[in-house]
């Protein structure tokens, strides 16, 4: 802890704050003496008393509310707290509640956590940026809320997202998170609840037009090169049109990306790549079928037709493996409402609004749901699955939880046994038949921190698909042989940060690879990457102490 702040101001500071565990010494020389209870905690005695009040509360919501408090005041305990068992707390600070969290976010709000940037505040942006504390951010995630999750334009309430983000950085990675900045950049929202709700946090306007947002994106963009020069944007819960043009806009210049084209794309590839070795094919042999043709499925399919050149088929070949159906039916070539990016995925086929006749017509091995329409993979979906395909891959990935396209179970009994099946958020472990599933949870988690660790450790200066393409690989190869063979495609979550750092090695090889980082290559590439993990543990050091006495 090297500060000059002192007394109550260092209380304040949750990144110095110890709270019950400051030593006497410290006490002393750091003026708090009397400031703080006359005792001296440890860590884990202080987590013991996390986790007892913890256990007061009734809901998930109230446990998100109560960590955030935490968090706004000793960020090394919030830390510990999570990393102890982020099987337990993942799905509390992030998916599924953090869905509940961001529809409520006007109403639980506290305290400001991150930046908040208003399209109003044009010509001044650079100006702005400069008022954050931390002079060397390293990454930013930022969204304009319009599409939250399976949930739509949250506006302000959205700016959860990015806090909860980054904290998963942390968590599942080891980012240490004085690097990290989460920003709402608003610029309206045409949700009218919110437009009308007194407590609402943003700005009380509509959206605007696409080519003025772009223009506020474009100063936003340039500003952070020039503020943080070595910071990674991470573009999160934009519109899907608005979230591929975005990355097209800006990938090829800085050093972004968007988690739900690329992050998805990467966590549901592993999944397939598992799918696959379970079966005994590979990539090239299977034949894909979406439902949902947005930023997340045409992310996925892209990465997926990516991966498969990598395997050794032309790029034709790989599209013509993949199909889409969105509300308007299937995405064949007749169709005249599709965007740029839907369009090599429009193959010629005869009209159908109907899924379960596309299934019987394409006859897919693997349907994957990026919808947000729970329950559209329902009975006849299934059963016609598995009528066609001895194990039919059904990878459900809309979330929250009530977004889900079908349950685990509902999978598993359907097919009566025979599916392979993942899910956006997490369920049960299911029995039927006398065996025992485990649905494993297709959450981008496993993958964006990974490739964060992979770029704060080589100071990347761009991102690439194959950085996430390697992601995936490197999640799939971590599934032991045991588990798989119960329908586990992915790791345990308990173990994550360990999964984490052999993943970020793994991309941080192809940085190097590729003449992307800025730092020297090192002999070992894990120890690399662990000499970059932050360790929730207080630290202060003698020669601070004496200095400040």
């Amino acid at each position: 802890m090297t500060t000059n702040k002192r007394g109550i101001e260092l209380l304040h500071d949750p990144s110095l704050n110890k709270s019950t565990a400051f030593t006497e010494a410290e006490k002393q020389a750091l003026g708090i003496v009397g400031l703080v209870p006359d005792v001296t905690e440890t860590e884990d005695l202080q987590l013991s008393r996390v986790m007892m009040q913890l256990g007061h509360k009734t809901t998930d919501l109230d446990r998100y509310i109560y960590l955030i408090n935490l968090l706004d005041h000793n960020e090394t305990l919030f830390y510990k707290t999570v990393m102890s068992d982020p099987a337990r707390f993942l799905p509390i600070v992030y998916d599924p509640t953090i869905g509940e969290a961001c529809l409520k976010f006007g109403h639980i709000y506290r305290q400001a956590r991150g930046m908040y940037l208003s399209i109003t505040r044009r010509g001044k942006v650079k100006e702005i940026l400069k008022n954050w504390p931390q002079k060397d951010v390293r990454f930013i995630c930022v969204t304009d809320a319009g599409r939250i999750l399976g949930l739509g334009d949250l506006g302000a309430n959205g700016a959860g997202i990015p806090i909860g983000k980054l904290q998963l950085y942390t968590a599942c990675a080891g980012v240490p998170p004085q690097y990290l900045l989460p920003m709402y950049l608003d610029a309206g929202t045409n949700n009218e609840q919110y437009l009308h709700d007194p407590l609402y946090l943003g700005m009380r306007k509509t959206r605007p037009a696409t080519a003025d947002l772009f223009s506020f994106v474009d100063e936003f963009v340039e500003a952070v090169q020039e503020v943080f020069p070595k910071c990674c944007i991470h573009f999160e819960d934009w519109t899907g049109t608005d979230a591929v043009h975005l990355l097209q806009r800006y990938r090829d210049k800085y050093c972004v990306y968007n988690d739900d084209v690329q992050g998805t794309a990467g966590i549901t590839l592993a999944g397939m790549i598992n799918a696959a070795k379970l079966k005994g094919t590979k990539l090239k042999d299977e034949k894909y079928l979406f439902l949902g043709a947005g930023s997340a499925g045409i992310g996925l399919a892209n990465l997926l037709c990516s991966a498969l050149v990598g395997q050794g088929t032309t790029l034709e070949e790989a599209q013509s493996r993949v199909y889409m159906f969105d509300i308007n039916g299937l995405l064949e070539s007749t169709r005249n409402d599709l965007v740029d990016f839907q369009k090599p995925y429009a193959h010629q086929h005869a009209r159908t609004r109907d899924f379960v006749a596309a299934i019987e017509s394409i006859k897919p091995t693997t349907i994957i749901g990026v919808s947000t329409i729970g329950g559209a993979f329902n009975q006849k979906v299934v059963e016609s699955m598995a009528r066609i395909n001895d194990r039919p891959v059904i990878l459900a990935l809309s979330n929250p939880t009530e977004h889900a396209e079908c349950t685990a179970e509902q999978a598993y009994t359907w097919s009566k046994g025979k599916a392979i099946y993942a899910a956006g958020v997490q369920f049960a472990p299911v029995h039927y038949n006398g065996q025992t599933f485990l649905p494993g949870q297709a959450n981008n988690f496993y993958i964006f921190p990974a490739v964060g660790m992979a770029i704060f450790a080589t100071q990347a200066k761009r991102v690439t698909d194959e950085m996430f393409i390697e992601a995936g690989q490197a999640v799939a190869d971590q599934v032991p042989s045991d588990l798989l063979k119960q329908g586990l495609l992915y790791p345990l979550q308990s173990n994550i940060l360990e999964t984490e750092i052999q993943t970020a090695a793994r991309v941080a090889k192809l940085v190097f690879d590729a003449g992307l980082a800025r730092v020297e290559r090192p002999a070992d590439m894990v120890a690399f990457i662990r000499e970059h993990v932050y360790k929730p543990e207080y630290k202060v050091e003698a020669t601070q102490l004496s200095r400040v006495a």
